[in-house]
């Protein structure tokens, strides 16, 4: 029997997504766990790997289509199957998100790239020209044509030194008031990570509890492993961290919860957002049941996922599911910062750099290493003194790592 593919859901608050791309086309066989689309999701593209086995008999939608979650998209099914039926019960559907669509299936003679674009125009299209009346009298005098140039006085305006710079071959000195604002329209990542956050700070009462960490163990322990560990595979501060806090949260089920009404759904597994860096914004990874799994398995797994991040490859697995996020710029050699909650998140820990500074420890002044961490924590699940709680069991490993090898 022939299988319906759907655009699938791929967060708590996707409503719709674009099918970016197909991988397969019409007529080409298919296994379960293949990839068949490309789907753009308000957080990143994903690779959608199909539920089926069999042949791709019809795509119903175009490449650039915007559509609802569960709309159908493909059917999968046997070669000589008539698959009718599900070509006229998804027409309707498919046919309300986009045009090219031509009785259930994709019109080929017209491709995304044929269908006209809003598309920025340049700044000299279209665009008067602001000209001196003695600069246009001495151009017309030189016989000088002015179409192409870019004027220095204000606004673009083209003046005189501007024709005699022209006619001696030279560029004209523009002035501050001469150069002009660019425009820069915001990446679809950065316009939804903008919304996201602007909701977060205006619903969510944030609150923040900042702790310096003593790191001298673990740093020393990090080289030790390191020194055992291939190239490609070296261990970060990072997943030291991932792991004490996977650790601790076990200890604080109100942190690893997510904020749903006038209850608190507490997870049972404890699956740590790892904030990414990528072009155009930021991306969350996730690293599931964090606290289970050893410092290599987490290193290895934190790498794979952010390097598909940053190639826009990441797998719906990789960006869905986290109950606690963690924000790193220590790399950057931040002393602290705070994070804005991701909801329904209830927490984010934030880290600074490790530095190297003078402490006093028993009367004696010396040099020591410390490393600043911030939790902000919705004020409608917890408070302070349990906060301040989870960041004191943070340090239990934290500055004794050895646990973190054990445990």
């Amino acid at each position: 029997m022939a299988d319906v593919v759907i655009m699938p859901k791929l967060g708590f608050d996707m409503a719709e997504g674009t099918l970016v791309r197909w991988v397969k086309s019409e007529g080409d066989p298919i296994t379960k766990g293949e990839v068949i689309a490309e789907i753009e999701t308000d957080k990143a593209t994903v690779e959608v790997e199909s539920g089926f086995s069999g042949v791709i008999r019809r795509l119903l939608v175009e490449q650039g289509s915007v559509l609802p979650i569960n709309a159908p998209i493909a059917v999968i099914g046997a070669l000589e199957e008539d698959i009718s039926k599900f070509v006229a019960a998804d027409t309707s559907v498919v046919a309300e998100n986009r045009p090219g669509v031509v009785d259930g299936r994709v019109d080929q003679t017209k491709s995304p790239t044929d269908e006209p674009k809003n598309t920025m125009k340049s700044s000299g299209q279209n665009t008067r020209q602001r000209i001196s009346p003695l600069a246009r009298r001495l151009a017309a005098e030189k016989g000088i044509s002015l179409d192409t140039l870019r004027g220095s006085g204000p606004g673009g305006r083209i003046v005189r030194q501007d024709v005699d710079a022209l006619e001696a071959g030279t560029t004209p000195l523009q002035t501050a008031d001469s150069m002009t604002d660019k425009r820069v329209g915001l990446s679809k990542l950065r316009q939804i990570i903008g919304r996201r956050m602007a909701e977060s700070k205006q619903k969510v009462p944030h609150f923040y509890v900042t702790r310096a960490y003593k790191v001298e163990r673990l740093l020393d322990l990090r080289t030790q492993l390191n020194a055992a560990l291939p190239e490609g595979e070296k261990l970060s501060v990072n997943d030291f961290v991932v792991k004490a806090a996977a650790l601790a949260l076990r200890e604080f089920p109100n942190l690893n919860a997510s904020q749903a009404g006038d209850e608190v759904l507490q997870h049972n597994s404890v699956n740590i957002g790892i904030a990414v860096a990528v072009e155009g914004g930021l991306l969350t990874v996730v690293c599931r049941e964090a606290d289970r799994k050893p410092l290599r398995l987490i290193s290895q797994e934190a790498r794979q996922m952010a390097g598909r991040a940053r190639s826009g490859k990441v797998k719906p697995d990789d960006i869905e599911g986290s109950t606690f996020s963690i924000s790193n710029l220590g790399m950057y050699d931040v002393d602290e910062f705070i994070a804005i909650i991701n909801p329904p998140e209830v927490a984010i820990l934030a880290l600074g750099s490790a530095q190297e500074t003078a402490v006093v420890e028993n009367g004696v002044l010396k040099t020591g290493w410390r490393m600043k961490a911030t939790i902000s924590v919705d004020h409608r699940v917890s408070d302070g003194a349990e906060a301040a709680r989870f960041m004191q069991t943070l340090g239990k490993y934290m500055e004794e790592p050895i646990r973190l090898v054990v445990g």
